[in-house]
């Protein structure tokens, strides 16, 4: 007979009695036990070479409110390609939308979704809505639908379809994500052989109470060993910057309607920050108070883009084939592969017109750090975070630039968090 503290008997005996192999949680319902004290005996079971203990990280997924809610009515984008269909599919943009019910909001978000998902298309001349396909229901309208249902689904099970749309819809912020370790209880054959000798429920004492001290009956009764692997409750003391967040979910709000992310160097040539934008060389504001240069190296090189080197050169000195007379002075190659740190994003969207991986039509942004030496104040710092977008199309007018920023601006005003503005460390470009 061997003898186990109670909460290490109850554990070894309901794994004898379910062939040996349980989960934790299997153990705490059978038991009674809480999960901790099921986990505390087991590691003092498995220090004796009683059972094992196996572990499998999981992920939970599961709708926020919002997914909630568009788990009830439908997305977005559903609602308002529904409605065009209903409307014989090409409309005026406009009363598409309002016939859609959708909230001021939504409907910037819903317009970039139905382009990316290429349901459908603005028709710029006269703003309609043109149906371009009839959608069937997406991978992720059906893990919406799935999730509604079920509560909660294990990542790990989803087919790769599902995991696809898992992602696209963490990016719009509807879905819980909440990682589980599983652990699993094996008896092994030690742990057999004690079951079939049989297990005593042991008399030892886990904590002094104040009885135990008046009375004296400490020195008699047998203390258990303390355990000091023994698991705790998880704390998480970090969290992110409130800043950072909002950053992030600008992000994702660009992203929502259509933009892609271009990104740059933070160590810039002089040539993408300032002469591929048509600042001339001896403009006021390349000075050394208004940009932080670098002293070693002091120039880049330039070899990789001779060709729109030469562009620049000839625009600035007598405007090429722009129409422009240019600034009229000698270019100087020198001074465009000076290095510095990058002090506007826009030397982001210099770079992203000469990617090839530049699309067009495209709508591209970037949320970057920026340098420049300002005064320190509660408003100022040296280093800031600037937006930046472009859009590229054929035949674009600043009648389209102008209906774009209102409903770019309507789905970014969802935000939680503040604004940004060209006085704060935040500065915002378009």
């Amino acid at each position: 007979m061997v003898e186990l503290p109670e909460n290490e008997a109850k554990t070894l005996i309901a794994l004898g009695d379910s062939g040996g192999r349980l989960s934790v949680s299997e153990v705490a319902e059978k038991t009674g036990l809480a999960h901790a004290a099921v986990m505390r005996a087991a590691l003092s079971l498995e220090s004796r070479g009683l059972l094992r203990i196996s572990e499998r990280r999981i992920h939970r997924i599961s709708l926020n409110d919002e997914g909630m809610a568009y788990a009830e009515d439908g997305l977005p984008e559903r609602k308002l390609i529904d409605k065009l269909i209903e409307m014989g599919g090409e409309a005026p943009l406009d009363e598409v939308l309002e016939a859609a019910s959708l909230d001021r909001g939504l409907r910037a978000i819903a317009l970039g979704w139905i382009s990316r998902k290429g349901w459908a298309r603005i028709e710029k001349g006269n703003r309609t809505l043109r149906l371009l396909r009839r959608p069937e229901e997406g991978a992720d309208e059906r893990l919406i639908r799935l999730l509604r249902d079920e509560g909660t689904v294990e990542l790990e099970r989803l087919d790769a379809e599902l995991q696809d749309a898992f992602r696209m819809l963490r990016g719009r912020k509807i879905l819980r994500l909440r990682e589980e370790t599983l652990r699993g209880l094996e008896l092994t054959e030690d742990g057999w052989k004690t079951l079939r000798e049989g297990v005593q429920v042991s008399s030892g004492v886990s904590q002094l109470t104040p009885e135990l001290l008046v009375t004296g009956r400490w020195r008699e009764v047998k203390l258990r060993r303390y355990n000091i692997k023994a698991p705790v409750a998880p704390v998480w003391p970090g969290k992110k910057h409130p800043y950072l967040r909002f950053l992030d979910d600008l992000k994702q709000r660009l992203v929502a309607l259509g933009f892609k992310e271009m990104t740059g160097p933070i160590v810039e040539l002089s040539f993408f920050n300032c002469d591929g934008l048509y600042m001339p060389q001896d403009h006021p504001a390349r000075e050394v108070h208004d940009m932080y240069f670098i002293k070693d190296p002091e120039y880049g090189s330039l070899d990789r883009y001779e060709k729109y080197l030469e562009n620049v050169r000839e625009t600035h000195e007598n405007g090429w084939k722009t129409g422009s007379k240019g600034w009229g002075y000698a270019f100087s190659s020198l001074e465009a592969a000076r290095l510095m740190l990058r002090s506007q994003t826009t030397a982001a969207s210099a770079r992203m017109l000469i990617n090839e991986d530049l699309e067009i039509p495209g709508k591209y942004f970037a949320v970057a750090r920026c340098f420049r030496p300002d005064v320190i104040d509660k408003t100022h710092l040296t280093e800031f975070n600037q937006v930046e977008g472009i859009i590229l199309g054929e035949d674009l007018s600043l009648k389209d630039f102008s209906g774009d920023s209102q409903l770019r601006w309507r789905g970014l005003t969802r935000l939680s968090t503040g604004r940004t503005t060209s006085h704060s460390p935040s500065r915002a470009s378009s």
